[in-house]
């Protein structure tokens, strides 16, 4: 078999799992990265799970979706430039043609459909995924004092910034302070004083009010060059540019577009899709033609930094993983991510076992038994199935 052949045959396959997982990745980027983990590293065997780990990492430190960034750095890996472009676009894509039917429902009657008890079935499996995951990390990369360290911090960060008692989200992202100081930690203590540590450009988003899909273009152009962290905070970058500033939405819209974004799969930014809609149909008066014009257009413009950056510095990134002192500052962001996610996991495994209304015990038991599950082998995509259908049989069964 010849080399272009292969590496035909490994794009095939990467379209394959990316359409797969943008079609039933629910739970917002950690959620990604533990079911992209699950496929790549346990199942595939693709790369190490140290490897794996380098590359959650160094997306850190790009602007945009992290999960989104990992799957296309992971595409450039396996069929290059254009593995990159059909694992980035075949994960995007599925919760695209997801949300503009809801866009259209939205526009056309004034609500979001009622999804609720499937959506507590598929919380209750993403949180045992999570948490699964989360051991295995953990047990891959506590193997020092300094690891522990790490993996502490970014833990007690995280709890920190959940439970409201650090600055406002907006401006505290407890996965950038982590990963920059067990970076910090890693890298300074592998080198000579005189060594010095690269820091980031953060961009302002600035830019005059103007209409039309062109200024809105250039807005979500700007959001995906410039959103560093968690894809939550497109929340405060929405908040800002499009209710306080522009006034093209109204809180309420804003709202019901970040819960389309929460319970469709795939990256939690295609929460753009559903506002370019609306934005195109509604606030530009172009109808149902001009609101999927909008919802592409937006779509488009907040992901195309993501291709360019990841293609751009993907390369580089595996070059920098040999270096030792970066290789170093890499062994401790490792660290960190595994204690980061473990708070992810104690957080979804608390919101999904315990709400207003009391226990669910329907939902410990889809967490046990989907954990245990894991532990065998199940596929979390069948396992992400049997949850949405156990929520909805246990609403009909009260």
């Amino acid at each position: 078999m010849s080399h272009e052949a292969t590496r035909a045959d490994r794009v095939i396959e990467l379209a394959k799992l990316l359409a797969r997982l943008g079609f039933t990745a629910f739970g917002g980027p950690a959620a990604h990265i533990a079911m992209i983990e699950d496929e790549v590293v346990v199942r595939r065997r693709w790369i190490d799970r140290e490897h794996f780990l380098d590359l959650v990492a160094s997306v850190n430190f790009i602007p945009g979706p992290n999960s989104t960034q990992l799957v296309m750095l992971l595409g450039l890996l396996r069929g290059g430039f254009l593995g990159l472009v059909v694992a980035g676009c075949c994960f995007i894509i599925p919760a695209v043609l997801i949300i503009l039917p809801l866009a259209w429902l939205y526009v056309s009657y004034g609500t979001v459909p009622t999804v609720l008890p499937i959506l507590r079935g598929i919380g209750a499996v993403v949180a045992a995924v999570v948490a699964v995951v989360a051991i295995r990390l953990l047990r891959s990369t506590m193997r020092s004092v300094s690891a522990v360290a790490c993996g502490i911090l970014a833990f007690g960060l995280s709890v920190i910034a959940a439970m409201g008692w650090g600055p406002a989200h907006g401006h505290f992202q407890p996965e950038l302070v982590s990963l920059g100081l067990a970076a910090c930690w890693g890298w300074f203590s592998s080198r000579p004083d005189d060594s010095k540590l690269p820091g980031l450009l953060l961009l302002p988003l600035t830019g005059a009010p103007a209409a039309g899909l062109g200024a809105m273009a250039l807005f979500f152009l700007k959001v995906g060059a410039t959103l560093f962290g968690s894809g939550y905070v497109l929340v405060s970058y929405l908040q800002s540019g499009l209710v306080d500033e522009r006034g093209w939405l109204t809180q309420r819209q804003l709202v019901d577009a970040i819960a389309v974004g929460q319970f469709t799969p795939g990256p939690l930014l295609t929460t753009a899709t559903f506002v370019g809609y609306l934005l195109g149909s509604v606030r530009f008066a172009g109808g149902a033609r001009g609101g999927i014009e909008g919802g592409v257009i937006a779509t488009v413009a907040i992901f195309a930094p993501s291709f360019v950056f990841v293609a751009l510095l993907g390369p580089s990134l595996q070059r920098i993983r040999l270096y030792p002192p970066a290789r170093a500052a890499l062994n401790g962001m490792n660290a960190a991510v595994a204690g980061l996610l473990a708070a992810v996991a104690m957080r979804l495994l608390a919101g999904s076992i315990h709400d207003q209304s009391g226990v669910e015990l329907i939902n410990a038991i889809i967490i046990a038994a989907a954990m245990i599950a894991m532990g065998r082998g199940i596929n979390a995509t069948w396992l992400i199935v049997l949850g949405a259908l156990a929520g909805w049989a246990a609403s009909l069964a009260r």
